[in-house]
């Protein structure tokens, strides 16, 4: 049975932002939803099937909701909630309906996809929390979220944020400069993030007073850290022996997210990734989890998603070809 329904918001604005002011937008909607969208001014109209202008309308009040919790969408951030509610609609409901917002000084962050909430939620309950996936998911980003809003809230006194410097030995050595001109490459995306979540004057003052520190890996060791928050980024680079270093680094009252891409690891082939290893050992241990982010949680450019997909199918296809050869 046809129908009809008009969907009217406070404004022309507030109605264009919830399809990102794209016609091209509601056309893929049209496609995905089984309906036809005319919108002008500060409504959106939607005909066809009963059940299809249903699904529809909630799929608009789900964007709205998400919206006003402090959702911003971009079109590659609509493209992707839409492609989730046409393949499961219970997921954005879940993403939408039960929110989890991080607050910091210059924004608050809220996961995009079903799989970044999940993982807030498991650094919510959990003292150690390993993200693993591919680029561009988030699991550091939000990392660094979780630990400003503890540190902002006084629930850690300090934060502190760690990589491996994969040339820590005789090539760091080479590179011009003192030592925090050496490893600053290593810890730029961390300074990036930190300034995306804090005026810059608060990073400065907190990094004065100690109470955000960025240090390589290996300045970790003979260390027991007390109501911190401690976050190590780039994981697939440490061998066992380091992340064990690092994880008994814990000490009463912190919390530890470790992130990592394992498809990304630089270490010599001779040398076993601690973050590979540390799931098989760790996996049954209360207050520890494992978060594995997959393409679909990816909230860069579509395309990155698209690239993602592209070399595990041809990993897959060439695992096969080794093994039936």
């Amino acid at each position: 049975m046809p129908a009809s329904k008009t969907l009217t918001y406070p404004s022309a604005r507030h109605a264009s932002q919830l399809y990102c002011g794209s016609e091209d937008n509601l056309a893929r909607t049209e496609k995905a939803l089984g309906v036809r969208l005319v919108t002008r001014d500060d409504w959106v109209k939607l005909d066809g099937p009963a059940e299809a202008v249903a699904r529809t309308e909630e799929f608009f009040t789900l964007l709205n909701t998400g919206r006003n919790q402090g959702m911003a969408y971009r079109t590659p951030d609509f493209l992707r909630l839409l492609d989730l509610f046409a393949r499961d609609g219970a997921a954005l409901r879940s993403l939408i309906n039960d929110p989890v917002v991080i607050a910091t000084r210059r924004k608050s962050i809220v996961p995009k996809t079903l799989g970044q909430k999940l993982y807030l939620q498991s650094i919510q309950k959990n003292p150690i929390v390993f993200g693993i996936g591919p680029a561009g998911t988030g699991k550091t980003y939000l990392a660094m979220a979780a630990a400003i809003s503890a540190l902002l809230k006084n629930q850690v006194q300090r934060i502190v944020l760690t990589r491996p410097a994969v040339e820590a030995g005789e090539a760091l050595g080479f590179l011009p400069g003192d030592l925090r001109e050496k490893i600053l490459p290593y810890l730029r995306p961390l300074y990036d993030a930190l300034h995306d979540m804090l005026e810059p004057e608060d990073v400065s003052t907190l990094s004065e007073k100690g109470l955000i520190e960025i240090a390589p890996l290996a300045y970790m060791r003979g260390r027991t850290l007390a109501n911190a928050y401690i976050v190590l980024d780039e994981a697939q680079n440490t061998t066992p022996e380091q992340m064990m270093m690092f994880l008994t680094r814990l000490g009463d009252e912190s919390r530890m997210i470790v992130t990592g891409d394992i498809t990304q690891i630089d270490l010599p082939r001779s040398k076993a990734s601690g973050l590979v290893q540390a799931p098989r050992i760790l996996r049954n241990i209360p207050g520890i989890d494992f978060h594995h982010f997959t393409a679909t949680d990816v909230v860069r450019h579509p395309l990155v998603q698209k690239i993602i997909d592209a070399y595990e199918q041809a990993k897959t296809a060439e695992s096969g070809g080794l093994s039936s050869s």
